[in-house]
């Protein structure tokens, strides 16, 4: 399910490959704290960020949060945000350009470029100390990817009930967190996280997985489990 990549960054390597090139920074202006959505300059959405109070406190955590299929980044952004606050994460959830991610629909590419836009500006709004990638369903397989791909940003991954990962280049090994339901209907423990996380070891990943009794979704407990895992 996940194929080794040449460990060194090659000269074509670019969006179309799935690499960032934001990174952390001193703020230049400081954002405002709070709940905010982020639109284009026509009004359609982009995405949702949360930055808990205070904005002078310790540098976040920020978990970039990746909705499923179909979704929207307000369900990206809820996968954490109950537990935001206690854990000082700074939560950047974007919206899909299609009805899935880009590498889902036809290969990296919008997403790709409108994430990093989006880590930019939130490096440059708030102190950052570490980044995590998360996400749900096709989020969590799209978190994963791009968060083995873009391991010299990407801290760790939080994939909650992912179906595959498919970097085409690695960077670093973040490590992750896996979660699924063993009577998921829509991608069968079986064949995916059951097959993903072993490949994932295999590959010199610590990988911490979360099985559970239920279907597709992020219980609350495993949801506390989650940030918990994160916070260490």
């Amino acid at each position: 399910m996940v194929e080794p990549a040449p460990p060194h960054r090659q000269p074509e390597e670019n969006p179309r490959h799935g690499r960032l090139t934001a990174r952390p920074a001193a703020p230049t202006a400081l954002a405002a704290a709070g709940l905010a959505p982020l639109t284009d300059a026509h009004g359609a959405p982009l995405a949702m960020v949360y930055a808990p109070e205070p904005l002078d406190g310790p540098p976040y955590t920020l978990v970039l949060l990746l909705h499923g299929a179909g979704g929207s980044a307000r369900q990206g952004l809820d996968l954490l945000l109950p537990i935001a606050d206690a854990h000082r994460l700074l939560l950047v959830a974007p919206q899909a350009a299609s009805s899935s991610w880009d590498l889902i629909v036809e290969g990296f590419g919008v997403d790709v470029r409108r994430i990093d836009g989006l880590l930019a500006t939130a490096f440059a709004g708030y102190p950052v100390a570490r980044v995590a990638f998360g996400g749900f369903s096709d989020g969590a397989s799209y978190a994963l990817t791009l968060g083995l791909t873009n391991g010299d940003l990407v801290d760790a991954v939080v994939a909650f009930s992912p179906g595959f990962a498919a970097p085409l280049v690695t960077h670093g090994r973040p490590r992750v967190y896996v979660s699924h339901g063993v009577d998921d209907p829509v991608l069968p423990v079986d064949v995916c996280s059951r097959r993903l996380v072993p490949r994932l070891r295999a590959l010199g990943h610590d990988v911490t997985y979360d099985e559970f009794a239920g279907p597709h979704e992020v219980p609350s407990d495993v949801r506390a489990r989650a940030a918990a895992w994160l916070a260490r």
